[in-house]
């Protein structure tokens, strides 16, 4: 098995500055022209209705790249002490997460090896130095091994050695956890190291998580996926939330294999705000969205970070892990009272306008109609995005 220990363990962070950054993304941030200044460009761009409604186009996906290359499960900050384990409902695959004593992040199938029931039933973040199997108590340590049989007497020839969980090569890559579904020799390849940089010098592997919640979604993956990496929708879908704090203006767009950085400014953003206040929160003036290969999504806000897994289901379903990553605890009565406004306003906004616009859109996209979608000019990330999956397939 490929297992990486995460080493980068939780640090207090108060603010993000520029100079924290990498200097790929301080390149980039310095990219943003003025608001004011913002050229858009138009786009001629279509795309079949089948892509999202067809089980043939689901098949190829599930299996040219999710189960042909490491797929996200959870992000290593669920567990940010040894001896925690949790249980992921994974792509239709029941998975236990642990960080050992040895301080490894492992990935299990969790089924006992006695009948295969599930050892953890529940998602919560579990510190414990053993797992019962709750049907007939067979006993697994944290790493995986069986340590127990209940009434071995009764078995003739169990070899506990060859009976520990069964394990799946998995990697640690900027505090998100990768596992390869189907056992395979992992292809790491597609998973960029400047995004892996990036996301350690937003705090993510160190980050602490405020709040999360499971979303079933009735829609396509990728279209749950497409309002994050356009703004065309901001103003208008947003318009009685968030809309006014982000202009119509293209981002500043990077493209590392298949895995896309944007950068934009803030409304009546300016390049000298940057140099204003070098110790000012990067955040307050810039927003950072990622899509990682290939279902990973991260959006930076001024008190927290979002991440998202997107994991589909059907060609009609999405399974959505939404956490809400903030620098440490809340230490204050105040930042208690912050951070629970900005998780109730993130689950509105995603929860009750984007997820939502995805439900409605493919109620239409599943009765035929669009024929074919179009794309425009704010628009030109999703065509990039889907130019890079497809040459997979």
């Amino acid at each position: 098995m490929n297992n990486v220990a995460e080493m980068v363990r939780p640090v207090e962070r108060k603010v993000t500055r520029l100079s924290d950054l990498t200097e790929s993304q301080q390149a980039a941030i310095r990219m943003i022209p003025a608001e004011k200044d913002a050229v858009n460009v138009p786009l001629s761009a279509t795309r079949p209705n089948a892509i999202f409604t067809g089980q043939a186009r689901y098949d190829a996906e599930q299996a040219g790249i999710f189960r042909k290359y490491p797929v996200p499960v959870a992000l290593s900050a669920l567990l940010p002490e040894p001896g925690s384990v949790v249980a992921v409902e994974a792509y239709g695959k029941p998975l236990l997460v642990s960080r050992t004593r040895e301080d490894e992040i492992r990935v299990f199938i969790n089924a006992c090896q006695h009948k295969g029931s599930k050892l953890v039933e529940d998602c919560a973040v579990h510190r414990q130095g053993r797992i019962v199997c709750p049907y007939h108590a067979w006993t697994y340590g944290i790493d995986g091994k069986l340590i127990g049989v209940a009434r071995p007497d009764m078995f003739e020839g169990v070899d506990k050695q060859a009976r520990g969980l069964k394990e799946l090569p998995s990697r640690v890559w900027g505090g998100v956890i990768y596992a390869q579904l189907d056992g395979r020799e992992p292809d790491w390849s597609l998973l960029s190291q400047q995004i892996a940089d990036d996301f350690e010098a937003l705090g993510i592997p160190g980050a602490h998580v405020y709040g999360r919640r499971t979303f079933d979604l009735k829609a396509n993956w990728k279209v749950v996926l497409e309002p994050f990496l356009e703004g065309y929708h901001v103003q208008r879908l947003h318009a009685a939330s968030i809309g006014a704090l982000f202009p119509d203006a293209p981002n500043v767009v990077d493209m590392f294999g298949p895995n896309i950085r944007q950068v934009s400014g803030r409304i009546g953003y300016y390049p000298a705000m940057l140099d204003e206040n070098p110790d000012a929160n990067i955040h307050k003036l810039v927003t950072h969205a990622y899509t990682a290969f290939p279902n990973l999504v991260l959006v930076s806000s001024q008190y927290y970070t979002s991440m998202m897994i997107l994991m589909p289901t059907a060609p009609d379903r999405t399974t959505v892990h939404y956490a809400m990553l903030t620098p440490g605890p809340a230490q204050t009565e105040k930042a208690e009272e912050v951070f629970q406004r900005s998780y109730d306003l993130i689950l509105s906004v995603f929860g009750g306008e984007d997820f939502r616009a995805a439900e409605i859109t493919q109620a239409g996209l599943s009765c035929g109609v669009p024929e074919e979608t179009i794309y425009c000019g704010l628009e030109a990330n999703i065509i990039h995005y889907y130019e890079a999956l497809e040459a997979l397939l």
